[in-house]
């Protein structure tokens, strides 16, 4: 990227326009839209998300400000408080969607050579889901619980280089457990899931696809041991036994044998229990794989604190999920380019210099060589160290 480049257009040099363009085409609007380009609406989405807009007309002046530098930046169509807020309402909330499962695809390219630990599968992922809380007042139509509104957000995150590979956005009243019936599942794959997807149905669906999981179990579940296995007590494990399930409900939907583990976790004073289809795995390394699920939690945390899930653009649901999607794709974008350009800056420490510096004619390198790498906040979530 020449330097005379905006930082902006470096970062969006990841999205060519004519693959954005594909994207448009999958879902073509049913008629030819006038004023404010599609590419033009996802770049001022992202820009919003890169600078901590927190509304439209604080976006529009943002932009207006410097036309130039805007026209350098990539934008070439006029953007106005009132067509960013047309394009919000109308405009397919799947046309990002989809750019954002193509930068997912990149993205896991780019970090396939990360590494993950060398106790671990290469091959691992967890999934989980957390609530994007909404004003009932002001969003009627997410109504969640009695007085609380919210859309879901459900990842599924790599635990090699903590990058997210699906994503979904859902109504908040959808069970975490459903997605199991709609996850890409790879074969030889390792599946780390909390209690809330101890569906065996779900998990029956992963096992046929040839993969393999890791799910807490749940208290109350009946079980029969047929085996039981040596464990190391020294390092926290108290029992590793084959079982099998006893309720007619459950068995139905999963037939074969599981593997429960149980370690006693001193930190927290609590015993934890394990399923996993996965036999051959030392029993530690199961217990290990579940405590890296951790990862998924600090994602959602990241993404709620440094990019803009609070205040939304518009107040329609294809508005909310444009915009949900636009930080996912936000976070991508600069993930990507830490990675292509090999810079050491936590993606906290890029976004925080790139918000004050889009409109500067820096190449990426140069702007971050003189960053320090430490940082004054000891309690900041770090991904991507």
């Amino acid at each position: 990227m020449p330097g005379s480049s905006p930082v902006f257009a470096q970062i969006m040099n990841a999205l060519h326009p004519q693959e954005f363009a594909r994207c448009v085409a999958q879902f073509p609007p049913p008629r030819r839209p006038r004023g404010l380009s599609a590419y033009d609406h996802f770049l001022a989405l992202c820009f919003a998300q890169l600078t901590g807009r927190e509304g439209l007309r604080d976006l529009v002046i943002c932009l207006k400000a410097r036309p130039n530098r805007a026209y350098q930046a990539g934008f070439r169509t006029r953007l106005t408080r009132t067509n960013l807020a047309y394009a919000n309402e109308h405009r397919d909330w799947r046309i990002v969607a989809a750019v954002a499962q193509l930068l997912m695809r990149r993205t896991a390219r780019l970090y396939a050579d990360h590494p993950a630990g060398s106790d671990l599968p290469q091959l691992s992922y967890a999934l989980d889901a957390s609530l994007i809380d909404l004003s009932l007042a002001l969003f009627p139509w997410a109504n969640w619980q009695h007085t609380d509104a919210a859309v879901k957000l459900h990842t599924l995150l790599s635990l090699r280089g903590a990058v997210p590979t699906w994503t979904a956005v859902t109504e908040g009243r959808i069970h975490d457990s459903k997605m199991l019936a709609e996850i890409p599942v790879e074969k030889g794959a390792f599946y780390v899931l909390d209690r809330g997807y101890l569906d065996f149905r779900g998990l029956a669906r992963v096992q046929a696809g040839g993969a393999f999981f890791v799910v807490r179990s749940k208290c109350h579940l009946a079980l029969r041991v047929t085996n039981s296995r040596a464990i190391d007590k020294s390092l926290g494990l108290r029992c590793d036994q084959t079982v099998q399930l006893v309720t007619g409900w459950s068995r139905r939907r999963f037939t074969g044998p599981l593997r429960r583990v149980r370690i006693y976790d001193a930190n927290c004073q609590r015993s934890l229990v394990f399923l996993t289809n996965h036999f051959d795995l030392p029993a530690i390394t199961v217990a290990e794989l579940y405590r890296r699920r951790w990862q998924v939690e600090l994602f959602f945390k990241w993404i709620k604190q440094h990019l803009r899930l609070r205040a939304f653009l518009g107040r329609s649901p294809n508005a909310v999920r444009l915009q949900v999607w636009a930080a996912i794709c936000s976070y991508l974008l600069v993930a990507i380019a830490k990675k292509e350009f090999g810079l050491p800056q936590s993606l906290h420490q890029m976004l925080q210099v790139i918000s004050v510096s889009v409109f500067e004619s820096v190449p990426l390198p140069e702007l971050f060589s003189s960053r320090p790498l430490h940082t004054d906040e000891p309690n900041q979530l770090l991904l991507l160290p």
